[in-house]
């Protein structure tokens, strides 16, 4: 180290993390878990018919109190939602003031819902001691009127028109909006927010930062009304009976406004001469100057005005400061504290970047990691309450009770998650969050374990075994990863813990998933041969009609995939049993059992390939030399679903290496498995080339061969197919020219390869897995090429890309493929960054960084980034890719 580097900056951040992680401090007790839309959520929707964006739009989201949780630009609050502090904006034009963000509903948007601003997640920390956020906020009108025509006049043929497009940034005429926080303490939180004129004239803006209680006092009898209310000593002060004392102290004189978080009575008529204040009385009092819509001594609702005109260039600042206690604690005028955040922030992300030498991918690195911390969100939702109704509020339509998540009653949740992304996702996803916690495993592997050990708790699986996948449909499969991601942030928090592993996660989260294996052989194969179904399985729209319910006349669908993933969830298992088994021998006769029953999957796998004597009626095409679906016709024997798509590359993921000291020091487990394989010969010769040792004498287990698999991949690398400049795409470019069409029992659908937004209207529109580039599936496809890798060596060589000559190692393709993905955010050589190709680009404020997007999906051909455009979630993996290539190198 240095001389003089200051050790306790080095390890500031760290020494929070470790803390919190030892619940000797809660450091996260305040954090970026506000959401930024509330509005349109299956939470918040009581209407008989379950259309969530038109039970509660963002038109009334200003007027109408929240239940379930709250919204807010740019803003923090405590974990469990009690009191929020955001900011709020008008520029003396907009019709509505600026709380929350925009988007468009499904049945506006031309390819689903989206956000329509400009935001970016500039820096965060795990503990969230620093946070930093920039929003663009137009000088002229805020265009809703237009962003909702255009988009709905365009078809599915045609992009989606972006805010960008409208012009309403062009000369600059914008401000940047800069807001940061920085805790002196777990419970003291400083808040700078600063606002840059782009534009070339002076400006008129407002700024409203806002302080208020989540309503919880609507629902039910007894329940205690917090307050807020002015101090004749400066600043004001916060009641809470479940926080206690907080005190807001801020720079200036701004002008205090107070209203209610409640609803507008008035709205719809209900009450006519209701009084208030509601929680829409700012906006009433600074846009339309309703001065009887606010009060000015107390309320459960603040609004600190600052009225303002920059010139050209010109900056305002306001600090303020949010602390626990009954004492005034004066606002950071200098700026130490936050100076002290970020020189902490910058030691903690060197750290965690060596050997990331390129300064590009360290900043792509931070701002990936920046969004991933913006996105752990407050997640509230009781479904018995949510379907009965609260006692104090009209009871909701019978037609709810057999209706969404009517079958998991049993679900309470009142935690902070991780997000798919703030926006179009305000909610958990279950193989969406699996993914995340390998990034997050790199900034705070204790948050990552709790999140995976969360989704098997009792109030969120349900008895019966199932995860639940996400709030629009618990009760829809997503793939079994939670055991490989369990596994991977095992590895991940060893690593970083000296080689010293958490074996009370593992074995804690390896029995709550024996339940949830056992749910999937119990519901899921729906003949009890192996053969696996689940439905869509998150890839939405890759096949040629909704799997979850095929059309009149077809029966089961037998999937490649879902039989896949299952062979991967036993493989997996039987790692974590293993891991479990070197300290605690019971643990083996358990490995043993997903032994097997990777192999019977294995078997039915062929069988149904017609190798072993059965009927012979393929997941494996033979002629093609690919995975395909199959559907059962009654009466008409099996149709093969013959669509080229990433259905077919699943199988890859089903590889496992086993270290020959394993074997050694678990006895138990090698005779077993030498039993089976000595005695089951119909079962040996499936296991690829288990009685062949590779290198360092490794024994392989995958479901494919050396030969299936280089068939398997000829098709991947092959740059007419799957094979894109920035990854793997989900369907197979052949069909550009060669769409797949079914053509039985009257029904003809047809499967085209869609680059980008997909042209079919399958699950409302918002299905993109015809063509583009997906991160989470290109990382489990790396990660089984490096698998294989170790089990083949340097002598294995596979032609990359097909058709070049070029012959090439596992390993080496491996890397080739991470460079391309990490091509998507880098710049090329005419300093573009292809991910955001989709955008007109803002350039940065003088002295400014760059702000990037780190988008859901990439087209497949030009890499450009696709749907939700903060999707930092499974997108983050990019902090994943970045530190192994850097390790690799």
């Amino acid at each position: 180290m240095a001389p003089d580097r200051d050790e306790a900056v080095d390890w500031a951040e760290r020494r929070r993390i470790a803390e919190q992680g030892r619940g000797d401090r809660a450091w996260s007790l305040w954090g970026p878990y506000l959401s930024e839309r509330q509005w349109g959520t299956v939470r918040e929707d009581y209407s008989p018919d379950g259309n969530a964006w038109r039970a509660l739009p963002h038109e009334e989201a200003r007027s109408r109190a929240y239940r379930w949780g709250e919204d807010g630009l740019a803003g923090i609050c405590d974990e469990r939602g009690g009191l929020c502090l955001a900011l709020a904006l008008w520029n003396g034009r907009d019709r509505i003031l600026k709380e929350r963000l925009f988007g468009l509903t499904n049945q506006e948007g031309n390819h689903g819902e989206d956000v329509k601003e400009a935001y970016h997640y500039l820096d965060a920390v795990p503990s969230h001691a620093y946070l930093k956020q920039l929003y663009r906020y137009p000088q002229a009108a805020f265009p809703y009127e237009a962003l909702v025509s255009e988009n709905l006049a365009r078809g599915r043929d045609q992009p989606e028109y972006e805010i960008e497009e409208t012009g309403i940034f062009e000369d600059g005429r914008f401000f940047d909006i800069t807001v940061e926080y920085a805790k002196a303490d777990a419970d003291d939180i400083h808040a700078v927010i600063t606002a840059l004129n782009r534009g070339p004239e002076t400006a008129e803006l407002h700024l409203i930062p806002q302080l208020w209680f989540r309503n919880t006092w609507s629902w039910e009898a007894g329940q205690a009304r917090p307050l807020i209310a002015a101090d004749p000593e400066g600043g004001a002060t916060c009641a809470h009976p479940r926080l206690g004392p907080y005190r807001l102290a801020y720079d200036g004189a701004p002008e205090l406004l107070f209203c209610e978080n409640d609803t507008n009575l008035r709205l719809h008529g209900c009450q006519p001469d209701a009084a208030g204040p509601f929680k829409d009385g700012l906006h009433a009092a600074i846009v339309a100057g309703e001065t009887s819509a606010i009060r000015r001594d107390a309320g459960t609702k603040l609004g600190l005005h600052y009225a303002l005109r920059l010139e050209p260039g010109a900056t305002a600042q306001i600090r303020l400061r949010l602390s626990a206690g009954a004492r005034v604690r004066p606002v950071d005028h200098d700026g130490a504290v936050v100076r002290r955040r970020v020189a902490e922030a910058d030691a903690f992300y060197e750290g965690l970047q060596d050997g990331i030498t390129d300064p590009d991918a360290r900043t792509i690195f931070r701002q990936a990691a920046a969004g991933l911390i913006w996105s752990k969100q407050l997640y509230c939702y009781d479904v018995r309450r949510w379907l009965e109704g609260d006692p104090l509020q009209p009871k909701p339509p019978r037609e709810r009770d057999g209706g969404r998540n009517s079958q998991w009653r049993h679900f309470a949740a009142a935690d902070v998650l991780s997000m798919p992304d703030t926006w179009e996702y305000p909610w958990f996803a279950a193989w969406d969050l699996a993914f995340h916690c390998l990034p997050l495993a790199l900034l705070d592997p204790d948050f990552a374990k709790k999140q995976l050990l969360l989704l098997t708790r009792e109030w969120y699986m349900h008895p019966n075994g199932q995860l639940p996948a996400y709030e629009w449909e618990f009760g829809d499969a997503n793939p079994p990863v939670h055991a490989w991601a369990a596994y991977r942030v095992f590895e991940i928090d060893r690593d970083r813990r000296g080689g010293r592993g958490d074996l009370a996660f593992l074995e804690g989260v390896f029995h709550k998933l024996l339940i949830n294996f056992t749910w999937w052989v119990n519901r899921k194969d729906a003949q009890g041969r192996n053969v696996f179904q689940g439905g869509f399985l998150g890839l939405d729209n890759v096949g040629v009609f909704d799997r979850s319910r095929p059309p009149p006349g077809f029966g089961v669908v037998h999937q490649a995939d879902g039989t896949a993933w299952m062979a991967m969830y036993a493989l997996n298992m039987m790692r974590i049993a293993l891991e479990l088994a070197l300290h605690n021998d019971v643990y083996e006769s358990t490995a043993s059992k997903f032994f097997e029953h990777f192999l019977l999957i294995a078997e039915a796998m062929t069988e149904m390939g017609g190798q072993g004597g059965g009927e012979g009626f393929g997941l494996w095409d033979e002629v093609d030399e690919f995975y395909y679906d199959e559907v059962d016709i009654p009466g008409g024997g099996m149709l093969p679903l013959r669509v080229r798509s990433m259905v077919g590359l699943v199988p890859l993921f089903a590889v496992e290496v086993i270290e020959p000291s394993v074997l050694q020091r678990l006895p138990d487990f090698a005779r077993r498995l030498n039993w089976v394989l000595e005695n089951r010969p119909n079962l040996a010769r499936l296991v690829s080339r288990w009685n062949e040792g590779g290198v360092k004498d490794r024994k392989l287990l995958s479901l494919l061969r050396g030969h299936r698999m280089k068939a398997l991949l000829r098709r991947m690398l092959d740059e007419a197919e799957f094979l894109s400049p920035y990854g793997v795409r989900s369907l197979s470019k052949v069909h550009r020219d060669a769409p797949y069409v079914l053509n039985a029992l009257g029904a003809s659908l047809t499967v085209r390869y869609d680059p980008a937004d997909s042209t079919s209207n399958m699950f409302g529109g918002n299905s993109n897995w015809r063509g583009p580039v997906w991160m989470p599936m290109n990382y489990l496809i790396v990660e089984a090429l490096k698998r294989f890798h170790t089990y083949y060596g340097d002598e294995f060589l596979v032609e990359y890309p097909t058709g070049s000559g070029a012959m090439c190692t596992l390993r080496a393709i491996a890397d080739a493929l991470e460079d391309r993905l990490i091509a998507l955010f880098a710049k090329d050589p005419d300093g573009r960054r292809p991910a955001l190709g989709a955008r007109p680009p803002i350039p940065p404020a003088p002295g400014a960084e760059e702000a990037l997007l780190f988008h859901e999906f990439f087209d497949g051909d030009t890499g450009r980034g696709l749907g939700a455009s903060h999707q930092t979630g499974w997108t983050a993996l990019i902090l994943n890719l970045l530190r192994d290539r850097a390790r690799s190198r």
